[in-house]
């Protein structure tokens, strides 16, 4: 994890049940005499997120249904903090908007990146229901100033009907969909369960989801693409276009793409949690002098 993570080390469980009492009932000590949670059990693993957004984060309300999505906090805050050292990098340092491409209900990027950072964000995604538990939780959180969420009208698209010719992001960020169908996702989790040790007849996610979320026509790698042509038809809109992408497969089509494109610096970013590993690629359609000009 990133050194700045507040993650890194195990899980205070004593605090996290004083500051969130609701986690009580699931905490045990397993057989290495450690404090824990069943990782397997999806209502176990939003408890424990919501904990963890309260005592580290100051956020007081995160609620959505159980069926949408239930990130996990540790490896998205590492994905912020990386965006972070790239702005850093660059010189941004100052005045950071982020553009938030499919937020979810959780919205869970800008809660993060602005209880970290104090950055801004436009949080986008296309679909309304989303929309409306994210906007419930800004309001919560008294967020509204730091927070703006726009609805993508067409869920083929990314950029366009989002971005216009007065846009200016210092980065995006997205965590894409990572199936073709919801087929897949399924023989996904029966091997993570699996795994766990946790597989019976039902087989249920323990981070949830719906096929909006976890599902593009095409999977990862059509959605990918489609994110990477439409970036460059708005190339001096956003300093950095940013994504995570969770097929080490998709790295080289990528960077071919980027280059047909007009791509300035393309770079790949490794990041890992645990025995999980995954990266961000990050490209800027920016010359040098755009860049000078951008940071002055």
């Amino acid at each position: 994890m990133h050194k700045k993570n507040k993650h890194k080390e195990d899980y205070d469980f004593k605090k996290l049940t004083e500051v969130f009492p609701e986690l009580t009932p699931f905490v045990f000590v397993n057989k290495y005499e450690k404090q824990t949670i069943d990782f397997a059990d999806a209502k176990a693993v939003k408890t424990l997120n919501t904990a963890l957004l309260k005592a580290h984060y100051n956020i007081d309300f995160w609620q959505f249904p159980d069926t949408n999505l239930c990130p996990p906090i540790p490896g998205r805050v590492d994905y912020i903090h990386l965006i972070w050292d790239l702005l850093n990098t660059s010189k941004l340092k100052k005045d950071i908007t982020i553009l938030d491409v499919g937020t979810g209900a959780s919205c869970i990027y800008p809660l993060l990146g602005n209880a970290e950072y104090n950055w801004t964000f436009v949080a986008t995604d296309c679909n309304k229901k989303s929309i409306a538990y994210a906007e419930k939780i800004i309001i919560k959180n008294k967020l509204k100033k730091a927070i703006t969420l726009k609805h993508q009208p067409n869920a083929d698209s990314v950029f366009k009907g989002v971005i216009n010719a007065t846009s200016k992001f210092s980065a995006s960020i997205c965590n894409p969909p990572f199936y073709k169908d919801e087929a897949e996702a399924f023989e996904a989790t029966t091997r993570k369960l699996k795994g766990l040790g946790k597989l019976t007849d039902s087989v249920t996610r323990n981070f949830a989801g719906q096929a909006h979320e976890l599902c593009f026509k095409g999977g990862e790698k059509a959605f990918l693409h489609t994110y990477l042509y439409e970036s460059s038809l708005f190339k001096t809109q956003c300093f950095w276009y940013t994504s995570l992408v969770s097929s080490k497969d998709n790295i080289k089509s990528m960077k071919k793409s980027l280059a047909k494109l007009g791509a300035t610096t393309v770079k790949v970013i490794e990041m890992a949690q645990g025995n999980k590993k995954s990266r961000v690629v990050a490209w800027t359609f920016l010359t040098i002098a755009e860049q000078q000009d951008w940071i002055k």
